[in-house]
């Protein structure tokens, strides 16, 4: 494809000191348990590796490339880079254009602008004419100690209301890697969740997993309970099962890295299995996210199992370290556990 493109020059940010890194490296803490293998930058060097086949991939950054490893694509493609400044609602309506005119943008900024600042934009210049336009949004859910003005607690229930728009939260390294390459392939608007930085490894060990836009995938079967879970809390819930299995409690997991369209043939197929409680497990707010989904989707259906969720609560969320936070608020894999075991008398 030939097509002009205007010249964008990525200018690197002044490197943080190492006292800063040391007051804020709680806030930021990695998601991986120790000695879990991680990929630096899953994202942005998936990008590259694209790119290199398909000249219709540009990047769009909100002045957060290196927040969200845009900046990778950035370094290699200058002239496919356009930093739009903190100026979101012209940010996505830029993508929108440049979807008209072939091009396939990935948008990307914090998950708490997009949904909240900028979705009239997306709705109005980009999901109402079904643009080829992706947004991929880092700080998803409870991924950074700073607050409710980082902490995008809501943003799958903003976007699951919105006609066109597919979801995708991926668990991993690996599932963010096949995740782009699958949303770039596809035609339309999504929106996708975004773990950056040094990203945990840990679908890898599951024997022939890959991502499929969706699609959920049984990791493992359990007699006791069924694990529906999305994003990292699928490497939450594989921690969980793994302790859980030394009381004697099989836990068996579904990843559902599309929230929307969801996977409704093989929710039902597994939550139809008698006698197991059925968990859901998200990095959101209770309300309108994957729980709600998959309840609503098992009660149209007649399907009626005993159901709770693992969720944020309907609040706005403390600021804090973040492992202490994860703890508080249920979806650390230790929280995990215990509500596991206390609904299970």
């Amino acid at each position: 494809m030939s097509m002009s493109r205007r010249q964008s020059k990525w200018i690197p940010r002044k490197p943080v000191d190492a006292s800063e890194r040391q007051l804020t490296s709680a806030m930021i803490a990695s998601l991986s348990a120790e000695g879990m293998p991680t990929v630096s930058a899953p994202f942005g060097h998936k990008l590259v590796e694209l790119a290199k086949e398909r000249e219709d991939i540009v990047g769009l950054s909100a002045d957060l490339a290196k927040y969200t490893d845009l900046h990778v694509f950035a370094e290699a493609y200058p002239d496919r880079f356009y930093q739009m400044g903190m100026a979101e609602q012209v940010f996505v309506s830029a993508a929108a254009g440049l979807a008209k005119e072939g091009f396939t943008p990935f948008a990307t900024t914090y998950a708490v602008f997009a949904s909240r600042r900028a979705y009239d934009f997306i709705a109005m210049a980009i999901a109402e004419d079904n643009l080829n336009v992706k947004i991929c949004c880092a700080l998803p859910g409870l991924t950074t100690g700073y607050g409710p003005s980082h902490q995008a607690t809501e943003d799958l229930a903003i976007f699951r209301g919105l006609p066109n728009m597919t979801i995708v939260d991926p668990c991993d390294a690996l599932d963010t890697e096949q995740a782009v390459e699958a949303i770039a392939d596809h035609r339309g608007p999504v929106y996708m969740r975004l773990l950056r930085g040094k990203v945990p490894s840990v679908l890898q060990e599951i024997e022939n997993y890959t991502f499929e836009l969706g699609k959920a995938k049984l990791l493992r079967d359990g007699a006791d309970v069924l694990f529906i879970s999305s994003g990292f809390m699928t490497m939450r819930t594989l921690e969980a099962a793994d302790k859980l299995a030394k009381d004697g409690i099989q836990a068996g997991i579904l990843h559902t890295p599309t929230i929307k369209p969801l996977d409704v043939d093989t929710i039902l197929e597994h939550c139809r299995k008698p006698g197991r409680l059925v968990i859901t497990a998200e990095n959101h707010t209770v309300i309108g996210g994957l729980g709600e989904a998959v309840a609503s989707t098992l009660l149209r259906n007649s399907v009626t199992p005993a159901f709770r969720q693992i969720a944020l609560p309907d609040e706005f969320l403390d600021a804090g370290a973040l492992p202490v936070l994860h703890d508080q608020y249920g979806i650390s894999t230790d929280a995990i556990i215990r509500q596991t075991k206390a609904w299970l008398g």
